[in-house]
């Protein structure tokens, strides 16, 4: 529901970030809209996608994923809002943190509310916690108030800040029941270059090109695999040819 209208409990608009930017929610009821979290902002939020124009929100990839995107025994990375207050504690690799997040605004439908509030239950709540917060859409209209999902870290998700060539290691090998963890990294990169001229993130962005890296390096490895197995089996068949054609005394 939006800041000026609180009372209509017909409004429910969704903040989406993470997946939830490329993979709606069903049933909601406008185009989505890009939008990032505000000075009007009353929870002070930090995210690995966006910035926060007061400065009290930051970026980083924190959060395991044992239900999507890897499995209990391996979990995956996916991106997460946190408070800045517990981001300030945290030995993190970067020199500073954005001042916007951004992400997608969804209005859901009034007669489908309690079925999207299930659905994104079972879709989201491994390692999250519920809130509302406004956000400001980026065309300049009035704050939205939105249900968000966000971690905590005390959550047993919560992994925090690692060293970012470990961590796209980590992406680049892990997978879940949802696709592989790389895939989701890179999609989140693309999804939020495209949201709006400044909405690209740099920590995703690095971690995607460090990933990209690994992928052309492995492809290499495996081009040169291919390579010597081929002639591995060529000069096989070829001795073998000559021992057949090799005249029996």
């Amino acid at each position: 529901m939006t800041n000026q209208d609180s009372s209509e409990p017909s409004e429910f608009w969704l903040y989406g970030y993470g997946s939830l930017i490329w993979k709606p929610p069903p049933h909601f009821g406008k185009h989505p809209k890009p939008l990032f979290n505000g000075p009007s902002t009353d929870v002070s939020l930090i995210s690995q996608i966006g910035e926060s124009l007061d400065g009290s929100t930051v970026m980083s990839v924190v959060s395991g994923s044992e239900d999507h995107r890897g499995t209990p025994e391996a979990p995956g990375r996916v991106v997460t809002l946190i408070e800045r207050s517990y981001w300030e504690q945290l030995t993190d690799h970067h020199d500073s943190a954005p001042e916007r997040v951004w992400g997608v605004a969804y209005r859901i439908i009034p007669e489908k509310v309690a079925e999207v509030k299930e659905y994104l239950d079972i879709r989201e709540i491994n390692g999250y916690t519920i809130h509302y917060a406004p956000f400001q859409p980026a065309d300049g209209s009035p704050p939205i108030r939105t249900l968000v999902y966000i971690g905590t870290p005390d959550n047993e998700q919560f992994v925090g800040p690692q060293d970012p060539q470990k961590l796209a290691e980590h992406i680049f090998r892990s997978q879940g029941p949802s696709g592989l963890n790389k895939d989701y990294l890179l999609s989140l990169d693309t999804a939020l270059s495209e949201l709006a001229p400044d909405s690209g993130d740099v920590h995703v962005h690095d971690l995607a090109r460090r990933v990209r890296e690994l992928e052309s390096n492995c492809a290499d490895e495996n081009k040169v695999t291919s390579s010597l197995l081929s002639a591995h089996k060529q000069k096989h068949s070829t001795e073998e040819a000559e021992e057949i054609e090799e005249p029996h005394h």
